[in-house]
C-alpha cells in the first residue's frame, strides 16, 4: 500500500508554526517578507539567456505571475495547472478521493505536490528547448549551446519550486495563499507603471507609457481622441474596481444559534462569488496558458493551436480565445463585426469556464453543503428550532450554495469578460483579480486582528 504521508515528507516543504493560531504581527511579517523576496526574484535574470522570445507576451507573465526571463519565468503556472487537472481528474470520475478524511486529504496533497513537481520541469524543458528562453542564436550548433539549455532548465526549475515553497510559506505562516498574492504583486506593479510612468514609450517615443501623463499631455497639445482613449481606460479600471467590491459586499446570511448559550446567536454569511476569485484565475492560467504554448508550437514549425502576427493572434483557437480591444475600437471607428464576434465568444469563454471551475472548486476544497455543515457544528452552533443534526444544516445549505456557486462564478467570469474587452489599465482580468484578492486579504486581516484583540470570539466564530 502507497503511504502518501511518506511521499509528503519526501519533497522539501515548510513546516506548519507548531502553534495552533499564529498572531496578527507574526503572519504580517511573513506575509511581507514572502512579497519582497517574490519582487526580489522578477529582476533577478536567467544567467546565459540570449533569446527571449516570450517578452512580448506581458499579460500572459501578469496573470502567471511571472517576468518571462526572469528566474521565476515560470510563475505560478505549474501550481495551477496541477490544480487544474486535478479537479478535472475527480470532477470527471476518474480520480476518486474522499476529501472530507484525513488520509483523502494526504492524497491529494502528494498528487498535487507531484503533479506540480512535473509540470515544473516539463514546462521549464519547454520554454527552453522550443526557444521560448533560450541561448544566444550564435552558439547555436555548438556543444555550448546544450549545457546553456541545460543551465537555463536547472535554473527555471529552482525558480519555480521557490515559489512553491514561498506560496506554502504563505499558506502556512500568512495571510491567503501564495497564488493570489504573486498575482496581486505583479498587477498592482502594473497598474503602477501603466498609470504614473513618465517615461517614453518604446514603441513611440513621443507619448509617455503611462495614462494620466499621456492624458495631460494629450489635453496640452489638443488631442481630443487620445485624451478620450486615456479617459477610457482610467475610468474602465475604476469602474471594475467598484462593480467588485460590490459583488464582494453581496452576501446571505443563514440565522444560527449557539447551543450551549441560550438567547444567543449569529449569522453565519455565505458570499453571493462563494468561490472568490479562484474559478477566473483557473480560466485565465488555463488561456493564458493555450496562448503560450500556441506561440511555442508556431516557433517549432507546428501551429496546431493558431498563429499569431507579430504580437496578436491572427488565426485558429489562439484567436478566439484573446480578447479584441474592441472599446478602444468603437472609439475609433475601426470595430468590425468579425471583433463583435469575438468578443462575444470570449465571453462566453469566460462565463462558462468561471462555472465549471467554480463547481469543481467547491468539491475538492470542502466547500460544500456537507463540509460546511459540519465546520458550523464544529464552532457550537445550529439552526434555531431544530437538533443538533448535520443532515438538518446540510439540507438548509444545500439551497444557497449550489446557486451561489454558479451564479457567483457565472458574474466573476463576466466581470473579468468585460473588464478586459474594456481595455483597462493591465488589462481587466488582471484588476479584477488584483481588487478580489487584496479585499479578502483586508477581511483575513480585519478577522486576525479581531481574534487578536478579543480572544473570546475564536472560541465562537472560529471555524476551526
Amino acid at each position: 500500500m502507497v503511504d502518501w504521508k511518506k511521499i509528503v515528507e519526501s519533497f522539501p516543504e515548510v513546516d506548519r508554526p507548531k502553534t495552533k493560531k499564529l498572531g496578527f504581527n507574526a503572519k504580517l511579517k511573513w506575509t511581507g517578507i514572502v512579497l519582497l523576496l517574490y519582487f526580489l526574484l522578477l529582476h533577478i535574470p536567467l544567467h546565459g539567456l540570449g533569446a527571449n522570445a516570450l517578452e512580448q507576451f506581458e499579460y500572459l507573465s501578469i496573470i502567471l505571475g511571472a517576468s518571462f526571463g526572469s528566474i521565476i519565468s515560470l510563475g505560478i503556472g505549474p501550481i495551477v495547472t496541477a490544480s487544474i487537472v486535478l479537479q478535472l481528474l475527480m470532477g470527471s470520475g476518474m480520480l476518486n478521493l474522499d476529501m472530507n478524511t484525513h488520509e483523502g486529504k494526504i492524497k491529494f496533497q502528494a498528487l498535487q505536490k507531484i503533479a506540480t513537481i512535473a509540470f515544473i520541469i516539463f514546462e521549464a524543458i519547454v520554454y527552453v528547448f522550443m526557444g521560448g528562453l533560450a541561448p544566444a542564436p550564435e552558439l547555436a550548433g555548438t556543444s555550448v549551446f546544450l549545457y546553456i539549455q541545460i543551465g537555463l532548465v536547472i535554473q527555471l526549475a529552482i525558480g519555480g519550486y521557490m515559489l512553491v515553497l514561498m506560496d506554502e510559506i504563505i499558506t502556512k505562516w500568512g495571510f491567503g495563499s501564495g497564488v493570489s498574492l504573486f498575482i496581486a504583486g505583479g498587477v498592482s506593479r502594473q497598474i503602477f507603471i501603466s498609470a504614473l510612468n513618465w517615461l517614453p514609450s518604446p514603441t513611440n517615443p513621443n507619448v509617455p507609457v503611462g495614462r494620466i501623463p499621456f492624458l495631460i499631455q494629450a489635453l496640452g497639445q489638443g488631442d481630443p481622441l487620445g485624451a478620450l482613449i486615456a479617459i477610457i481606460a482610467i475610468v474602465a479600471t475604476i469602474v471594475v474596481f467598484l462593480l467588485c467590491v460590490y459583488g464582494q459586499a453581496m452576501k446571505v446570511e443563514i440565522p444560527l444559534s449557539f447551543g450551549r448559550v441560550r438567547g444567543y446567536g449569529m449569522r453565519w454569511p455565505l458570499k453571493f462569488m462563494y468561490t472568490s476569485n479562484i474559478p477566473v484565475i483557473l480560466i485565465a492560467a488555463l488561456m493564458a496558458n493555450i496562448q503560450l504554448w500556441a506561440r511555442l508550437l508556431q516557433n517549432w514549425g507546428h501551429p496546431i493551436l493558431g498563429t499569431f502576427s507579430g504580437n496578436a493572434p491572427a488565426t485558429g483557437l489562439v484567436k478566439w480565445i484573446a480578447s479584441p480591444d474592441i472599446v478602444r475600437s468603437l472609439v475609433v471607428g475601426a470595430a468590425t463585426g468579425e471583433m463583435v464576434i469575438q468578443a462575444v465568444v470570449y465571453t462566453a469563454l469566460m462565463v462558462g469556464g468561471a462555472i465549471l471551475f467554480s463547481v469543481l472548486w467547491v468539491k475538492t476544497a470542502n466547500m460544500d453543503a456537507k463540509a460546511q455543515a459540519k465546520q458550523i457544528l464544529a464552532s457550537g452552533l445550529q439552526v434555531p428550532g431544530f437538533r443538533r443534526d448535520p443532515r438538518i444544516l446540510e439540507s438548509v445549505l444545500n439551497r444557497y450554495i449550489p446557486g451561489l456557486t454558479i451564479m457567483g462564478g457565472a458574474l466573476v467570469g463576466l466581470l473579468a469578460a468585460v473588464a478586459d474587452l474594456s481595455g483597462a489599465l493591465s488589462r481587466g482580468t488582471g484588476i479584477l483579480l488584483t481588487v478580489m484578492i487584496v479585499y479578502k486579504l483586508f477581511e483575513d486581516i480585519s478577522r486576525q486582528h479581531a481574534y487578536d484583540m478579543h480572544p473570546a470570539l475564536r472560541k465562537f466564530m472560529s471555524p476551526e
